[in-house]
């Protein structure tokens, strides 16, 4: 049975930057819970059913900073919860390198006019 979802969360990664599968995991982990934390705060009805109905999230990518930068812009404007997350340089890349975009949780057609052309990761 196909269900859909009326919230969702989106996150964007960069794939310019060639992280280890690791690597990446961590990042989508940061901006997945930055992101449902600034929902929280800011559109706390839509963070409780986007909750209720069992937290729907998509993974897709990008292939600059410049993408990425662009959508956390486009989102902010629409009212979307929108955090960039910089890595810390600790392990594969250098210090305050972006590496990917949580986008929501928010209203899924709001959320989809923004990143529901980009490809799948």
């Amino acid at each position: 049975m196909l269900r859909i979802f009326k919230y969702k969360q989106v996150i964007v990664v960069r794939t310019d930057l060639k992280m280890s599968k690791g690597k990446l995991a961590a990042q989508v982990a940061h901006a997945a819970v930055e992101a449902a934390e600034l929902a929280r705060r800011e559109l706390r009805r839509a963070w409780h059913a986007w909750r209720k109905e069992g937290q729907c999230k998509i993974v897709v990518k990008v292939k600059s900073e410049g993408e990425l930068v662009s959508l956390y812009d486009r989102a902010r404007r629409l009212g979307l919860p929108a955090t960039l997350i910089r890595d810390r340089g600790l392990t594969e890349l250098p210090s305050g390198t972006t590496t990917c975009l949580g986008i929501g949780p928010g209203p899924a057609d709001l959320v989809d006019r923004l990143t529901g052309d980009l490809p799948l990761l």
